[in-house]
């Protein structure tokens, strides 16, 4: 899970959204008067104080100060009385609750720490500033900041970078900020968890003696040798070493002071305490790592543990969990179930052992679970471990785990391995974050399919809902017309109810990808929710359109350009809602920009502008959008016909399929034939980047994890495969597009969106007319949720819920539209390729659980 999805958890209990520092008092000198001439701009998370002449540069060396929860405030003083005489430009984290959340474990490395950033108008300006600052701070405490070289042994540190808001894409078509290089074009900004020096900047003079001193401090004289790296957090990181006195592999624990800050304020450097002192109290029980050593090197604290062998449960899911298999073997799913009771019975007892020596171990989650080749299990990471007499709530917890707040000592982890009997069959306990009354419904699942013991699950399920909601009735998708009245009512129902219109920087909640893009392209955005409403038969309201229209006419700085991820895609909902005049403006506003510059790829690149330039040529009867979307065609062919090698990510939006797509869909239109040619070598790039499962299934690889998805995997491959094969025989593609269907008949899938989900593997086998469709029509219930009277379906991570098309309830409701729905329904650019019809009919009873 990508940690920075827990940031956008803190605002709203169900939908991911911005903290932006007005849900907590302000520093006090917020409210504080300003000299004449001086503007003081709140922006979002941050205060930014500008003086009367603003001449900073675009870009340059920052000074950052750090500062813990404690001295912020005073710091904060300090850093104003010395800037604002100077005129010098500077800005702030505007509360204390903002500076405890960029400062916790899971919060981005790369930004940590940063209470203030300062801008210098030059490098003698830059090195004055340090000096003097430096003296005036000496001895405040803060994080260190990673990003940075630090000055002294204060809270002073130094990154080249931005002053200004430009923004650029990086490698994965994702818009970033951005600085120029040494030639004039804008490059990434790079944030990254250590200090690095762009090629083309020269290091000034005066932080020549803070970086010796930086490379000075090494782990030389301890008896510890790293041998790899296993985990980092905010926090600090997790290593495997070697004691060179014995030749013994440990583990070693990082803790950096007033960093990885838990919920109670506790630092890295205090759990990792807790942690050794917990450890002394439990040596002797089995399945409990001993405690061997604990060191500092250069403020940083480090614990020395015993390795315990084997593999984090977490990862045995994937290797061998039945209903990963298109038909799972009855005689597979009675030993999983043998297994993963066996896993469960060896972990309670350990917590058992360590409640009777008086702790609760308080972060109980299959990452923390260690389970050696003989099925033994082991607990690690007791840093959140306390007396139980204590009585502590959690402070640190993985998402699926979260025990409700009434949930103290021993009763956390009762509540943990309630969670984990279910989460052994169905990792997806995030849910329960959602609504407590979802463990009835993943039991009643589990149950379908496993020979588990009458009752097994049921105490589970009441240890979980214990003080919670009733239960609510399971929701069911029938994959019939009757059925597909009741889905698109409920679907459509919670989308409605959760629309914003008041807000600016969205109209529907969906994932956080859409606070960097404006809230209005189709992957994240409200064309794409207006769309699916529209095209599924529900219709849209005349206000959101309007919404719509209002703000892609005035779009936000940063609003990307692509059909996906912006502007042309806001273009193309809005002439389907027929709103012809608005989406020529958009167009126009796109055309402004430098365009040319783009990726090829469809999801913000150039293959989707061409494709939407050429049909909106048509719509609006325009020669000039035609010869631009000829532009943009033969950019993407050139880089199509020059590619060497495997995309770093193949799929449809980000590799080469969504090229061949374009291509596809120009030669329908002109009939080229080398548009046909070079379509096939653009699939094939993508294939070369596949592997085959153990049921002959292929999947796009990425290491350790095979990707099956519509967005980034082997299936939104197959759609495009699909379209080509419409127009030509191919042998190679032929072959995949079978083994690509394959993957489309898993049985459980971690998400239910369509671009990393089940709803994705829907839309595939609808556009084929594959009867297999309806399997996924009925366990898309799997993830479904009340909401506003109706039924939402949660984004990516199961963290919170989503609305959007690319993530959410838009993209399900677009997918059993696809199968179900009266008339066509298909994504833009996608429609059903010619193939041998099929039909849904007379597979009420196919492909049903084991009872």
């Amino acid at each position: 899970m990508e940690k920075q999805y827990e940031v956008y958890c803190q605002k709203d209990r169900l939908f991911y959204d911005v903290l932006d520092g007005q849900e907590s008092p302000a520093f006090a000198i917020v409210d504080d008067p300003l000299p004449e001439g001086w503007q003081r701009v709140r922006n979002g998370e941050w205060v930014v104080y500008v003086p009367p002449a603003q001449d900073i540069p675009a870009q340059g060396w920052k000074i950052h100060v750090s500062a813990g929860h404690e001295n912020a405030s005073d710091v904060l003083v300090r850093v104003r009385d010395h800037c604002v005489p100077r005129g010098v430009s500077f800005k702030h984290l505007r509360s204390v609750n903002m500076l405890l959340m960029r400062n916790a474990k899971y919060s981005p490395r790369g930004a940590s720490g940063k209470l203030v950033t300062i801008y210098p108008r030059d490098e003698a300006e830059f090195a004055t500033l340090l000096a003097e600052l430096g003296d005036l701070l000496r001895g405040e405490p803060g994080p260190y900041i990673l990003s940075d070289l630090r000055i002294g042994e204060g809270p002073l540190y130094v990154r080249y970078g931005g002053f200004i808001e430009r923004h650029c894409e990086d490698e994965d078509g994702r818009l970033v900020a951005a600085i120029e290089d040494g030639e004039g074009r804008l490059v990434p900004d790079r944030r990254n968890p250590v200090f690095t020096v762009p090629s083309w900047v020269t290091l000034p003079a005066c932080l020549a003696p803070h970086l010796e001193a930086r490379n000075a401090v090494t782990m030389t004289g301890v008896p510890y040798e790293i041998k790899e790296a296993l985990h980092f957090s905010n926090g600090g990181g997790v290593y495997v070493a070697e004691d060179t006195r014995t030749g013994r592999k440990v583990v070693l624990k990082e803790g950096r002071p007033h960093a990885g800050l838990a919920s109670d304020g506790a630092d890295a450097v205090t759990r990792l305490r807790r942690e050794y002192d917990i450890l002394r109290l439990l040596a002797g029980v089995e399945g409990v790592p001993a405690a061997l050593d604990y060191f500092v090197v250069g403020e940083h604290h480090f614990l020395v543990e015993e390795l315990v062998e084997g593999r984090p449960l977490n990862t045995f899911f994937a290797l061998r969990h039945p209903l990963l298999d298109p038909e799972p073997d009855p005689g597979d799913l009675a030993a999983y179930a043998d297994w993963a009771m066996k896993i469960y019975a060896g972990t309670e007892r350990i917590i058992e052992k360590v409640h009777a020596r008086g702790v609760a171990f308080n972060d109980l989650h299959m990452f923390n679970i260690m389970v050696a080749p003989d099925d033994t299990v082991s607990l690690i990471d007791f840093e959140a471990a306390a007396p139980v007499a204590e009585q502590r709530r959690q402070t640190l917890a993985n998402p699926g785990f979260l025990a409700p707040p009434d949930r103290r000592g021993t009763a956390v982890d009762r509540y943990g391995l309630a969670c984990l009997k279910i989460a052994l069959f169905t990792p997806t306990t995030n849910l329960f974050m959602l609504d407590l009354a979802k463990a009835a419904h993943l039991a009643e699942v589990i149950a379908e399919w496993f020979p588990v013991p009458e009752g097994y699950l049921q105490q589970a399920v009441e240890e979980i809902t214990r003080g919670g909601p009733g239960r609510h009735p399971i929701p069911r998708f029938a994959p019939e017309p009757a059925g597909w009245e009741d889905a698109r009512g409920a679907l459509a129902t919670a989308i409605l109810a959760s629309a914003t219109p008041d807000r600016d920087d969205r109209l529907f909640p969906g994932d956080i990808q859409q606070f960097g893009s404006g809230g209005l392209g189709l992957a994240y955005g409200a064309a794409g929710v207006l769309y699916a409403l529209d095209v599924t038969g529900h219709g849209v309201r005349p206000e959101h359109v309007e919404w719509l229209a209002g703000h892609a006419t005035d779009p936000p700085r940063g609003t990307g350009l692509g059909l996906y991820d912006g502007l042309h895609g806001a273009a193309y909902g809005l002439a389907h809602l027929g709103r012809l005049d608005v989406a020529a403006r958009v167009i126009d506003i796109c055309l402004g920009e430098r365009w040319e510059k783009l990726g090829a790829d469809l999801h913000g690149g150039l293959s989707g502008i061409a494709l939407n330039l050429d049909h909106l040529a048509g719509v609006l009867s325009s020669p000039a959008l035609r010869d631009a979307a000829d532009r943009a065609a033969r950019i993407v062919a050139d880089h199509v016909a020059t590619a060497d090698g495997t995309p770093a990510r193949p799929g449809l939006m980000r590799g080469m399929s969504g090229p061949a797509l374009m291509l596809i869909r120009r030669y329908e239109r002109t009939g080229e034939t080398e548009l046909l040619d070079l379509a096939a070598r653009a699939i094939g790039l993508d294939l070369d980047g596949c592997t085959t499962d153990k049921n002959g299934a292929l999947h796009v690889g990425d290491g350790a994890r095979l990707l099956p998805y519509l967005s980034r995997g082997s299936v939104g491959i197959g759609m495009v495969i699909d379209d080509y094969l419409a127009h030509r025989e191919d042998e190679r593609l032929r072959e995949a597009a079978d083994r690509i269907r394959t993957a489309a008949l898993t049985r459980y899938y971690a998400q239910s969106g369509l671009f990393s989900g089940r709803a994705g593997m829907l839309l595939h086998l609808a556009r084929r007319r594959d009867t297999r469709a309806a399997m996924h029509v009925r366990d898309l219930s799997w993830h479904a949720l009340s909401y506003g009277g109706g039924l939402a379906f949660p984004g990516e991570n199961l963290l919170r819920m989503s609305m959007d098309l690319g993530t959410g309830t838009a993209g399900v409701l677009l997918a059993i539209g696809a199968a179900l729905h009266d008339q066509p329904v298909h994504l833009p650019f996608l429609a059903a390729p010619r193939l041998p019809a099929r039909t849904l009919a007379g597979t009420a009873t196919t492909y049903t659980a084991r009872r």
